[in-house]
């Protein structure tokens, strides 16, 4: 009987953290519930055993918003590696023997970095494990993290000027900057531009919000220079479309760049530092044996290793 009770209150014990951890990463009991497939109030008495048996406070309830308190953030920093664990045993067990025969891979990524920067090793990883159910979410930016922190996809794979502080980026591939015009455009009779001479021309940029136009302001700015955007739109291969219709120039990646485009390309090494394309990850994260496989995948592909 000890037995089974000792085997009970262990069963219990990760039932609670699971509870916890999962209300900690959706922001939301009902969330939790929802995703845990139990009753709302399972879980608010989950939370409630776990406060009472280590005689603490996990979060400051000011209506429907939970936040951690600073005991919450220490069993969270505990229990969310165990639970992981516990719930990835089976597919860790079949990594150790060289086994990736099921589960599931969730990658986020803007659509350019889906088109030009991720094909080949996600050619690769479905060709070498056709077991495991893999999706990309095409999501950039606030989104992109937004579902990193919540631990709805493995990691992204994008291009990040401003790490936040509960993230890792890890560069993996790195291209040049490109300008394009249309064939019949003044500067397409010229190999190599200056900045200024870019700036007399409405440029097609993606969203504001997005890393690129970020890169353009603050070179242009260190030039004391401006620029005219003529229009926002997102995306490499609708940006070179609208290029080729002569609505506008644009500085581009090289890797976006097939040489099928009706465009005359010419190279802005001089102005733009090379674009950075690399893994977001959060601090702290526990990746699946199928997600660590995909990043050594990736770093092959690109001829680069693993900062750790």
């Amino acid at each position: 009987m000890a037995k089974d009770g000792q085997a009970y209150y262990k069963d219990s014990r990760i039932k609670q953290m699971r509870a916890f951890c999962e209300v900690v990463r959706s922001g939301s009991v009902t969330q939790a519930a929802q995703k845990l497939f139990i009753s709302q109030p399972s879980v608010t008495l989950q939370i409630q055993a776990l406060e009472r048996e280590l005689n603490v406070t996990l979060f400051e309830r000011r209506g429907p918003v939970l936040k951690l308190t600073p005991d919450g953030e220490s069993l969270y920093a505990l229990a969310e590696p165990l639970v992981k664990g516990v719930d990835g045993l089976q597919e860790n067990f079949a990594a150790l023997h060289g086994r990736l025969e099921s589960g599931e891979l969730n990658i986020g990524a803007g659509e350019s970095t889906i088109l030009y920067v991720l094909p080949e090793a996600v050619r690769r990883f479905v060709a070498s494990y056709p077991g495991i159910h893999t999706k990309l979410h095409n999501v950039t930016g606030r989104d992109g993290l937004k579902m990193l922190r919540a631990d709805e996809i493995d990691f992204a794979v994008g291009s990040m000027l401003e790490v936040p502080d509960d993230i890792i980026y890890e560069p993996v591939a790195m291209f040049d900057p490109v300008l394009i015009v249309p064939l019949d455009h003044p500067l397409a009779a010229y190999d190599e531009v200056t900045l200024e001479a870019v700036s007399q021309y409405g440029m097609i940029l993606p969203p504001r919000h997005l890393s690129t136009w970020n890169i353009v302001k603050y070179v242009f700015q260190q030039h004391n220079l401006t620029f005219k955007v003529t229009l926002e739109a997102g995306g490499w291969e609708v940006i070179k479309k609208y290029v080729e219709l002569g609505m506008g120039i644009s500085i581009v990646t090289a890797i976006c760049l097939t040489g099928s485009e009706k465009l005359k390309c010419i190279p802005l090494k001089e102005y733009f530092p090379q674009r950075g394309y690399g893994l977001v990850l959060r601090k702290g994260k526990f990746l699946s044996p199928q997600a660590r496989r995909f990043v050594e995948l990736l770093h092959e592909v690109y001829g680069t290793a693993p900062s750790t």
